[in-house]
């Protein structure tokens, strides 16, 4: 750990290393003999700073070394994340956004800072993430090695349920937990990209340099991703979207001593995915969008859940079909998922099976290198 003097004004080293647990490096002349300014960086399998102040992120873009943590981070040859917390203002100055575009070209990885209450009575941009959201960003990068390989791309990752009003109380919906998605949209950033997450339902903490936004029903879901998708190298839908939705709302909550309905009208939702697939065929998103579909599927008698995913793969027109067998309940918020992986061309991958994290690195190496075949 290596705080600076500013940090260092606000906690102590001894409360930094009691809290860590590790030893507090405070000095460039700690440890001379060592050669420690030196030796940290350069032993170090990834690199952090968080907060990330305007100061700092000045002086990295500069190359200075007028501290520890600067030394560090020109000797550091892993991953390097730095998480940006200031004033709206600072953050939005010309000057703070050409350092971060220095500091990103040079292949660090500076997330956007979060939304929501600063210091005092502001509120904006400029948040730092919380700590969990940071630490599922630095695991992810340890899985990918440090690789960029998504640079300069804008994805679009939808995750949860949809969730369609029957009345002010209930409503149709699904088991989705959107924990894979996140976990697609955290691998997209810690890959280098530009990540938008249509988030349905989710009781989940913003992921770190994502930007998300909050829908409810499908054909709120619909909006947020059709205006995201219209800048997007790569769309994944993974939300489980309602196929269908009351035909009416009732206005007032349908009392239980009533007589109950005698049925519920139901209509169909519009089909995102396959929608997506006639706007690019129409030019209506970017030349060359990749586009990823999600199965949640069960066999029956005389059909498997493969063959199933076949057939929405055909139907649907997407790069990539992403099967899980839900069979029993299964997946739904769980750490882990067990996968395959199906293309137009009939190739099958996996089965791919392990943590929501491994799985999401698995499809993005897949993505990537369709687009390569295609470019």
């Amino acid at each position: 750990m290596v705080p600076t003097e500013s940090a260092l004004q606000f906690v102590g080293a001894a409360t930094w290393a009691a809290l860590s647990g590790h030893p507090v490096h405070t000095s460039v002349w700690d440890d001379v003999a060592g050669v420690e300014h030196v030796r940290l960086g350069q032993s170090a399998d990834l690199v952090m700073v968080a907060p990330a102040t305007a100061d700092l992120l000045a002086r990295a873009a500069a190359g200075r070394a007028d501290d520890l943590l600067t030394a560090t981070l020109l000797t550091a040859t892993c991953p390097v994340v730095m998480a940006p917390a200031m004033h709206t203002e600072m953050w939005q100055h010309p000057a703070t956004q050409a350092n971060v575009a220095i500091l990103r070209e040079r292949g660090v990885l500076v997330l956007d800072p979060a939304v929501g209450r600063l210091t005092g009575a502001d509120s904006g941009p400029g948040r730092l993430p919380e700590p969990e959201s940071l630490a599922e960003v630095a695991q992810a990068l340890l899985l990918t090695g440090g690789r960029r390989d998504l640079a300069g791309l804008h994805v679009v990752v939808s995750a949860g349920g949809t969730r369609e009003p029957v009345d002010p109380v209930r409503f149709l919906g699904n088991r989705s937990s959107g924990l894979q998605g996140y976990a697609l949209a955290i691998a997209a950033v810690a890959r280098g990209a530009a990540a938008t997450l249509a988030s349905a339902n989710v009781e989940l903490p913003d992921p770190a340099g994502v930007q998300v936004v909050r829908v409810g029903t499908a054909l709120e879901l619909q909006t947020a991703v059709q205006a995201a998708a219209a800048t997007a190298d790569v769309v994944i839908m993974a939300a489980a979207v309602a196929d269908f939705r009351p035909a009416d709302v009732a206005a007032d909550k349908i009392k239980r001593e009533e007589s109950a309905p005698e049925g519920l009208p139901l209509t169909a939702n519009p089909d995102i995915l396959a929608g997506l697939v006639r706007a690019r065929a129409a030019g209506e998103l970017p030349a060359g969008c990749t586009l990823v579909g999600f199965a949640a599927e069960t066999g029956d008698p005389g059909t498997s859940a493969v063959d199933h995913a076949r057939a929405k793969l055909a139907r649907k027109g997407v790069d990539l079909l992403v099967l899980n067998d839900v069979a029993g309940g299964a997946v739904f918020g769980q750490p882990d998922n067990h996968v395959l992986l199906l293309t137009p061309d009939g190739a099958v991958d996996g089965p791919i099976s392990g943590a929501k994290s491994v799985v999401a690195h698995a499809v993005w190496d897949r993505v990537i290198a369709l687009r390569g075949a295609t470019a």
